[in-house]
């Protein structure tokens, strides 16, 4: 951990890194991805369930093998599918905290949209807390794993990888992280996806809750 002490840059995924909740807020997500590709597709909810699922393994998003393979409309598929209800997200005093201590330029790096990222991040309190959000527009909707949207991120933030750590909740997306020189944290979870190649060699901490990490990095600036 004393490595972490240097660290000047956070770089943060959104869901299921800031929130624990996933289940209810992708389960939402999930479920206006079916409805918009059956509507735009035409082709009933079965099928069109199974084309978002073939679409997420191939192509790392939905929205990108929809791009690929049937052009369609970037920001009309994600208005839609992140219009959801996220009353219930309570705000995180405890994470509010410890970003505030946090002596460093913080950023959120997603697959999603700004608009989703400023939904999330009011509901917990947050909002006001980041100095940049890098979002799958941002990105020209090329989506993490890919290595171009981390690249783009570093290059528009003028940030140093090797003073940098991304914290995310799908063990994948940390490898291009690794590549270029971020020091990296998986955020544990027994999701299928989430969970698949958390044992490799390219993530360097495995954490519990993303709050109490901070909480122990804050300690360790402090010292």
């Amino acid at each position: 951990m004393k490595e972490l002490k240097n660290i000047k840059y956070f770089i943060f995924d959104l869901d299921g890194t800031c929130y624990l909740q996933l289940e209810e807020v992708f389960g939402q997500v999930s479920k206006k991805m079916g409805e918009f590709i059956s509507k735009k597709l035409n082709v009933n909810l079965k099928k069109a369930k199974k084309i978002q699922r073939e679409y997420f393994h191939k192509y790392n998003t939905t929205l990108n093998g929809l791009i690929l393979k049937h052009k369609v409309e970037p920001h009309e598929f994600l208005k839609y599918v992140h219009d959801i209800d996220i009353s219930f997200l309570q705000k995180d005093k405890t994470l509010r905290e410890e970003l505030i201590k946090l002596k460093a330029k913080k950023y959120i790096f997603t697959n999603g949209s700004h608009d989703h990222v400023l939904n999330v991040t009011k509901h917990l309190g947050i909002e006001d807390l980041f100095d940049g959000v890098w979002d799958i527009v941002d990105s020209n909707f090329k989506p993490k794993p890919l290595i171009e949207p981390y690249n783009m991120l570093i290059k528009k933030f003028d940030i140093n990888p090797d003073l940098a750590i991304f914290i995310d909740d799908i063990a994948q997306n940390l490898e291009p992280a690794k590549k270029i020189g971020m020091k990296t944290a998986w955020l544990i979870n027994n999701e299928y996806w989430g969970k698949k190649d958390a044992n490799k060699s390219y993530i360097d901490y495995r954490i519990q809750s993303l709050p109490s990490f901070l909480q122990e990095i804050n300690v360790l600036k402090a010292a």
